[in-house]
């Protein structure tokens, strides 16, 4: 098979559902463009500020992007193309994009506030505390392992450093001109690609070369600066500016594999049972994680996104369409490697030395050079544009914690509400970003330096699509008990605990009573189980009470 009919047809595919079954999606949530958003209704100068539905569609993509719909399927690849090809695809249609969207109109409904608050309105109290617990752990995770990702990616290509260096004077430039010099949008952003793309010219120009342990230093003095400055001055513009990066490796992609048009090397499918990676069912899902589905884009949608969302009509473009984007490029990272012969794919993930970020580089890179492109300008090209991505889910993963921490201690939100008067003031920990972010920068960097990441890695991606379950839990709920549709919520929200609750099972089996023995992996994999579980029973109880007569009354405004 080709690879160009492969890419054709998800491309065909996604954009179909998109005027399709995004529009029933919306239809079935009530976006209503008449309603006020948080982003209007609290405008803060700091989290809540409108922006621009093609600036936050950059912001929100780049978020979620990352490198994981690389790593992704490129790794489970060893399964066949042929599994990871649908559920990239019909995975991102009906599970992932619906989760995006849902995630980010709940919030808006309920005061941009984050899926933890959304589990305290509809689950009670207990649930919030357990789904607050959970994320935050999970993003600490994220930072760790970013970190180490970025930092590592540093010191081998020290060309990407000082472009990413870069592009952070710039974007504070580029969010100083928009918001505060008032420039005009259009000849603004014009400029800063075009400044954008010159940072990788001075990136091979003057490489910045420092060890790794420095190099986590620098990472979590910008991570810390990222969180708690205004989000128009340094994180959205960054985000903004740098998804043109992604969107060039698209665009250039997509034309380099139709102009090329290899023949797909890889098997469509290997077996249900990989050494390195366990049984398809559940780790093909897992495995793929943010290609198709992911939780962590509901921290996104309900941490940051909501807060800038101009309009709901907005949340279309934004939640649904930024996942689709996503499911393409994982497509592409697909059959970039599907092409490659199996012995030097094989060398790329060989056992102890596994880099799939370095496999889709290559492959990527050759079908590049087919457009007259350099081969290794476009290896180094679309390396830095990984690395980039990278640090924008690093930044934003840390702003995210900052906002869980503060969350956790905040007041009850009920309680407040029915208490009559005015509400009392939240505590120091739940009010000082700088507080909440240095705790939780301080522990994402000890965890870092400790050398411990390497045995929690493993559970992270269960973790991460147990985070997609219970934020399409939380969903369910709050649509139930307004009386409205929600099985389109519902029956991904089955799928999802069924790939979790497996997976996790597994973990802890084979980690606490199995040949694997690492007590980390199995008793992490087991407290996992745990919140699930107890979660899942708090939706039960709530979805047996009375419909459409708890209608968020706390969080939700009149039109």
């Amino acid at each position: 098979m080709s690879t160009a009919l492969l890419l054709g047809l998800s491309i065909v595919l996604l954009l179909f559902s998109y005027f399709t079954y995004g529009r029933l999606v919306s239809r079935w949530l009530g976006v209503d463009p008449s309603r006020r958003t948080p982003a209007h209704e609290l405008r803060d100068g700091v989290d809540y500020v409108p922006a621009r539905r093609s600036v936050l569609l950059g912001h929100h993509f780049a978020s979620i992007a990352g490198a994981a719909p690389i790593i992704g399927p490129v790794t489970a690849i060893a399964y066949g193309w042929g599994p990871v090809f649908l559920w990239v695809v019909l995975g991102g249609i009906f599970l992932g994009a619906v989760h995006d969207f849902s995630s980010l109109v709940a919030s808006i409904r309920h005061r941009g506030r984050s899926i933890g608050e959304v589990v305290e309105a509809h689950l009670g109290y207990a649930g919030r505390v357990l789904f607050l617990i959970f994320s935050w752990t999970a993003l600490i995770l994220v930072i760790a392992a970013f970190a180490i990702v970025v930092a590592r990616t540093f010191q081998e290509v020290p060309e990407a450093a000082t472009a990413s260096l870069f592009f952070i004077v710039l974007a504070l430039a580029f969010g100083g001109a928009i918001y505060g010099l008032k420039l005009p949008f259009v000849p603004a952003t014009v400029a800063g690609v075009l400044l954008l793309f010159c940072g990788i010219w001075l990136g091979h120009v003057f490489p910045i070369r420092l060890p790794v342990d420095a190099w986590l230093w620098v990472l979590f003095a910008y991570v810390f600066a990222a969180s708690v400055l205004p989000v128009h001055y340094l994180l959205q513009p960054r985000d903004y500016l740098n998804s043109f990066l992604l969107y060039a490796v698209l665009l250039l992609g997509v034309a380099g594999v139709f102009v090329a048009n290899p023949e797909i090397q890889a098997p469509a499918f290997t077996s249900l049972h990989v050494e390195d990676l366990g049984w398809l069912f559940p780790m093909l899902f897992v495995t793929v994680a943010c290609g198709a589905i992911s939780g962590f884009h509901s921290l996104v949608s309900s941490g940051t996104t909501a807060k800038q969302l101009d309009r709901e009509t907005d949340a279309q473009f934004v939640g649904y369409g930024a996942m689709l984007v996503e499911s393409l490029l994982a497509v592409l990272a697909l059959v970039a490697v599907a092409w490659l012969p199996a012995g030097e794919y094989g060398a790329f993930m060989a056992k102890g030395s596994s880099n799939p970020v370095a496999a889709f580089s290559s492959g990527l890179g050759r079908l590049l050079g087919e457009l007259g492109l350099p081969a290794a300008g476009a290896k180094s090209f679309v390396a830095l544009a990984v690395s980039a991505f990278a640090l924008t889910s690093l930044d934003t993963a840390t702003r995210l914690a900052r906002f869980a921490f503060q969350e956790f201690f905040a007041p009850r939100r009920r309680a407040v509400a029915e208490g009559g008067g005015p509400p009392p003031r939240a505590p120091l920990l739940a009010r000082n970003r700088y507080v909440a972010t240095t705790v939780s920068v301080a522990v994402a960097a000890g965890l870092a330096y400790s050398g411990s990441l390497g045995q929690i890695w493993p559970v992270f991606g269960s973790a991460n699509q147990l985070l997609a379950a219970l934020a399409l839990l939380a969903v369910s709920v709050w649509l139930a008990q307004r009386a409205r549709r929600n099985v389109f919520v519902v029956l991904p929200m089955l799928v999802m605990f069924a790939v979790t609750l497996a997976s996790l099972g597994l973990l802890a089996w084979h980690n606490l009573l199995g040949q694997a023995r690492s007590p980390v992996l199995g008793v992490t994999a087991a407290l996992l189980l745990g919140v699930a579980l107890v979660l899942a029973a708090l939706a039960c109880r709530a979805l047996r009470g009375p419909r459409g007569t708890r209608d968020a009354v706390v969080f939700e405004r009149p039109r």
